[in-house]
């Protein structure tokens, strides 16, 4: 990656569609780093279209479903905004969750019909990290002509079992499992062809246009590599790191883990705080150099409660997301749990009225 970053600052980049030295040589790299991602996926190297990231991979499945003929798509709260808001722009319908935020595949299956173009259903959620029964909703569907889309943004090491779901279509983020960000990948199935989001050129065998980011390619490319030599051992790492906080959380007074207690991301922790507001939290937690989010709509981007934890029947203004990632030590996590109880203690006693 730094060498086409060099490359890239003196002007020696070269665009892959052009056949002069340049292009050429650009190609060459740009092809080469498409057939280790699909090493990693276990797929072959003309299903891995390159996007900027989840959210234009999902937008790209979206829109090519419905450039098909039918218009009909399934989703549920537990989706990303970026599923939800793509549904939204035709006809949908939402299905509901169980109060750990996971479909039913039947309840699925039971509103799939001949307008129908495409379900969606999530690999893990990105708030409370259940893990969706993915591979049940793709057999739950079989045979109806209708495509299954799965968001595998949160799926890190796990990207290669959510591509072998049987989905039709899975989106995957670079960034999360610690590829530069802008990078996305959309993994089709063989002999699926969907009609382009992006137009306007032939790049990505005409399925996205745009010279595609060769740079952070080159990055998410360095990245697939890694998990396909060692991913196994990276997700063991960050479920050990990930059930120290779920060990810590179930242990302390006023804070429940959300989420499924079994199918849940390794990575991913939700809390629940009892009579506490997250956006102090949040800024206490930041003071001592930890970073968190929550789902609340007093500290996030957005101005309403969290879709999924409404849905799930739990305080949606009161929620706290933890995330470990490839960067993140033993060392952070009990730093993490420290900051946790000194900030929660100190609340608490603000709260406290006198007696």
């Amino acid at each position: 990656m730094v060498d086409w970053l060099d490359r890239s600052a003196s002007g020696e980049l070269g665009d892959p569609a052009r056949i002069h030295h340049e292009g050429m040589v650009a190609r060459a790299a740009l092809e080469d780093a498409r057939d280790r991602i699909a090493v990693w996926l276990g797929v072959r190297p003309r299903q891995v279209v390159l996007t900027s990231g989840a959210s234009e991979s999902i937008g790209a499945a979206c829109f090519g479903a419905r450039a098909r003929g039918a218009d009909h798509m399934v989703c549920s709260p537990a989706e990303h905004s970026a599923v939800r808001e793509w549904a939204a722009r035709g006809p949908s319908t939402d299905v509901g969750l169980d109060h750990h935020a996971m479909v039913a595949p039947e309840a699925v299956a039971e509103v799939v019909g001949d307008r129908t173009a495409m379900v969606h259903v999530q690999w893990t959620n990105h708030e409370v990290a259940t893990r969706q029964p993915v591979e049940e909703v793709v057999a739950a569907v079989a045979g109806s002509g209708v495509l299954v889309h799965v968001d595998a943004a949160q799926a890190g090491p796990e990207a290669p079992a959510a591509v072998a779901s049987g989905a039709d279509v899975v989106s995957l983020s670079g960034h999360k499992s610690g590829a530069p960000a802008g990078t996305g990948v959309m993994v089709v199935r063989r002999g699926l062809r969907l009609p382009p989001l992006l137009v306007g050129g032939d790049q990505e065998r005409a399925r996205r246009a745009g010279m595609e980011n060769l740079v952070a390619v080159a990055g998410l490319a360095a990245v697939a590599d890694t998990l396909a030599a060692d991913g196994d051992a990276e997700l063991r790492r960050l479920r050990q790191l990930g059930d120290r906080l779920r060990r810590w959380a179930s242990a302390a007074d006023g804070v429940q883990v959300l989420g499924h207690p079994d199918r849940h991301a390794a990575h991913l922790v939700c809390l629940a705080l009892e009579g506490i507001e997250p956006q102090p939290v949040l800024l206490g937690l930041d003071q001592r150099g930890v970073s968190v989010h929550s789902g609340s709509s007093c500290s996030s981007e957005a101005f309403e409660p969290s879709p999924v934890l409404e849905a799930m029947g739990v305080d949606a203004q009161r929620s706290l997301r933890l995330s470990v990632g490839w960067s993140t030590s033993d060392e952070d996590v009990e730093t993490a749990i420290g900051a946790l109880e000194e900030v929660l203690a100190d609340l608490r006693r603000l709260g406290r009225k006198p007696t």
